[in-house]
């Protein structure tokens, strides 16, 4: 084996995994915000491919590149390096892509796009920190088809009254362990955790919660937290599902995003105005407002995360803010220490779903929050009665992926700043979900023909 640790603790640490391991695994994300890998031995990681990274092709993945530009570079980046818990001797690295022609940073990568808004981040002398709250479900088995002459999905579930699992103790909470196990595996990895939980649908939603982490940092704990999930479930033999709405007549899941805002060790968000918040937390806000339509395409990316952002299902359809209302798209929490200590003020924007690509959601959501800090956008009146049942004339949140969709092709400069979004990204995207939309507009679905059979 090569020796590639020297007088640096990151690499000291990556020297001593090489002991552990027997192969290395290289991972990296696509567009669409899955990990996707490939191996290599031990021995192959060398101190060149290190700095100068590895040749694959890039033509096969969705989204991404044609087949006549396939050739594509990946460096890995050795502050990530761990050992994977479910693959016996395997080290993980993830690697940022270049492109193999010219070597700059791949504009389709959304680490990449991360790593951007970083750095335009830094250039106004601002540090930011996210924590995702990611909700997902366990089920026993999922199966579905679908083709010219049948339409169907089944899910097996353990029973469980809608809308009834929030915070339930066995048996009434029978996934305990399993979550549990997923809940000390991801400390084991590294995430600093704060708690977990059943959530709110029958039984099988759970919830768990880690400390705030700077945007790459946190787009590459998600990734891990649905690995982990996905693996420990499929250890009991069922299946972590993270669709927005799995399950028609209960709450679904979504990926609330708590952000802060700081110049070098000093918050901002903390202030004299409405809920204890600063003049920069409002403008904020209403960037996020302002843009949420179309940071819907990235923040929530499917066809089903619309069949989430309906009425008393504790996910926002309108866009407003408010303390505590978890009614609005954003909310300023109620932390234990009230507005004392201002490190612990921060925004929850709620209408995320975690089958958003988690560099692209942050990263937008941080562009357009940036926008109205810079453009001072005033969010407006603050909402703090119950959004559902109120008769307030709100602008609203897309209703259909297509909608959102629109929204971006009419307003993307704010993402366009920095060169952190490309055009390039932004219409590989739009083709890409403008054809998963098509497809579900010609789809024949099973409730068509209970309603209309006999038409």
């Amino acid at each position: 084996m090569r020796k590639i640790a020297r007088n640096s603790k990151t690499k000291n640490k990556l020297q001593a995994l090489l002991e552990t391991a027997r192969v290395v695994d290289l991972r990296f994300c696509d567009l669409l915000g899955r990990w996707q890998q490939f191996t290599i031995t031990k021995r192959a990681l060398t101190q060149s491919v290190l700095n100068q990274g590895l040749g694959f092709d890039g033509s096969s993945f969705r989204a991404w590149q044609g087949i006549h530009e396939s050739d594509m570079i990946i460096i890995p980046d050795i502050k990530t390096a761990q050992l994977d818990p479910f693959s016996q001797n395997t080290l993980v690295l993830i690697g940022d892509i270049y492109d193999g022609k010219t070597k700059n940073p791949y504009t389709l990568d959304p680490r990449q796009v991360a790593k951007k808004a970083s750095a335009y981040l830094k250039q106004k002398n601002f540090t930011a920190y996210f924590g995702p709250e990611l909700e997902f479900f366990i089920f026993d088995n999922i199966t579905f088809g679908q083709n010219g002459y049948s339409s169907y999905y089944k899910i097996d579930s353990l029973p469980g009254r809608v809308k009834d699992g929030y915070f339930t103790v066995p048996p009434a909470d029978p996934m305990k362990e399993i979550r549990v196990e997923i809940f000390l595996l991801l400390e084991h990895l590294g995430l600093v955790l704060e708690r977990c939980h059943p959530e709110v649908a029958a039984a099988v939603q759970h919830e768990i919660n880690f400390e705030r982490l700077p945007l790459v940092q946190a787009g590459d704990a998600v990734l891990l937290y649905k690995y982990v999930a996905r693996n420990v479930a499929k250890k009991y033999g069922k299946i972590a599902n993270f669709m927005p709405k799995p399950v028609a007549d209960d709450n679904g899941s979504g990926m609330h995003l708590h952000q802060s805002l700081w110049h070098n060790t000093t918050p901002l968000f903390a202030g004299q105005e409405y809920a204890g918040l600063s003049k920069q937390a409002l403008y904020y806000i209403g960037g996020i407002l302002a843009h949420a339509p179309a940071l819907c395409a990235f923040t929530n990316p499917t066809t089903n995360s619309y069949k989430r952002l309906v009425p008393h299902a504790e996910a926002p359809t309108h866009l407003t803010y408010s303390e505590r209302n978890r009614s609005a798209a954003i909310r300023i929490p109620v932390t234990p220490d009230g507005n004392s200590n201002p490190k612990s003020k921060r925004l929850e924007v709620r209408f995320p779903d975690p089958s958003a690509n988690p560099y692209l959601a942050f990263a937008a959501m941080l562009m357009a929050g940036l926008d109205g800090l810079e453009k001072k956008i005033h969010p407006g009146k603050y909402i703090e009665e119950n959004i559902y049942e109120a008769n307030h004339n709100l602008p609203q949140l897309p209703s259909s992926l297509s909608q959102a969709l629109e929204a971006l092709k009419q307003d993307n400069a704010f993402l366009l700043k920095g060169n952190v979004f490309t055009k390039d990204l932004i219409n590989n995207w739009l083709d890409y979900k403008q054809a998963e939309s098509a497809r579900l507009q010609r789809e024949i679905t099973p409730l068509e023909f209970e309603m209309y059979h006999d038409a």
